[in-house]
């Protein structure tokens, strides 16, 4: 299931870079793309802090943080056999990942950048394909917990166990 988790995280991580790239090139002077009315609309904007752009003058922190969570979720991820807890982590995991490598890589510096947001949903907030992999990811995580699924699939280990047996 590991290799489920770092595939699926590949896909967040390619998915929000491009459409990171995209929306600086289609939207860097200013311009706002109508989706849906006042409800969604594409505009580019850099978030040097969390959501709801909250302690911007603590870039660093939320880089390290980044950081933190990518290794976390890595070290449980390779304990996973549950192919629901699989999609969650990998979806946390490139989430994570992604806004790691912005923080990092992006102006004005290392440890520093700002995050590429441009999904504004209905003024409330801006964010990106990441923020969405990391709620839904999040909220999967939130269920399985409600509903005390373990993160080692016993029937698929005792299939395994019986075909190895055997």
């Amino acid at each position: 299931m590991f290799r489920a988790v770092v595939l699926i995280a590949a896909v967040v991580l390619a998915a929000d870079q491009a459409t990171k790239y995209w929306a600086e090139s289609a939207l860097s002077d200013g311009q706002t793309i109508t989706v849906l009315g006042e409800l969604l609309q594409l505009r580019l904007v850099y978030n040097p802090g969390a959501a709801f752009s909250i302690g911007t003058a603590y870039t660093w922190i939320f880089a390290v943080f980044a950081a933190v969570a990518v290794v976390a979720v890595t070290v449980v991820a390779r304990r996973v056999t549950s192919r629901p807890w699989a999609v969650a982590l990998g979806l946390v995991l490139g989430g994570a990942a992604t806004h790691l490598l912005d923080r990092l890589f992006r102006e004005p510096g290392f440890a520093r950048g700002h995050v590429v947001d441009f999904i504004d949903y209905a003024g409330f907030f801006v964010g990106n394909v990441a923020d969405i992999a990391l709620v839904v990811g999040v909220g999967i995580v939130m269920l399985l917990n409600v509903r005390d699924v373990p993160l080692r699939d016993t029937a698929g280990e005792t299939r395994e166990q019986v075909s190895s047996d055997s």
